[in-house]
């Protein structure tokens, strides 16, 4: 029976754990950048989108109706990158995540 014990095994597999408790964190705070820029593209889509649109002399045009709309359109187009993407975050962290490795 063999009973010596390799201190060296020991701490390999003690670096192990941290290293992908941070390659998940990695992970995470890329798909979260990658859903952020993705909302970022889709209000600026809302902006070019409203400019198109004439103005209309039904509702008074203000500040607080522009700056409610600027809200309006960056709360929906956040939820859209999180709940209902248009494809564009996920094909950002495809290509990212081949970028993250563990380290060794």
């Amino acid at each position: 029976m063999n009973t010596h014990l390799d201190t060296s095994l020991l701490l390999h597999a003690t670096q192990q754990a941290p290293d992908a408790q941070r390659l998940q964190k990695d992970k995470a705070a890329l798909k979260k950048s990658c859903e952020d820029f993705e909302a970022i593209f889709v209000h600026s889509l809302f902006k070019a989108m409203r400019k198109t649109v004439p103005e209309s002399e039904l509702f008074a045009k203000g500040t607080a109706t522009e700056t409610f709309q600027e809200m309006l359109d960056q709360e929906v187009a956040s939820k859209i990158s999180r709940k209902q993407s248009v494809g564009l975050a996920e094909q950002m962290y495809r290509q990212m995540e081949k970028n993250l490795s563990p380290r060794k």
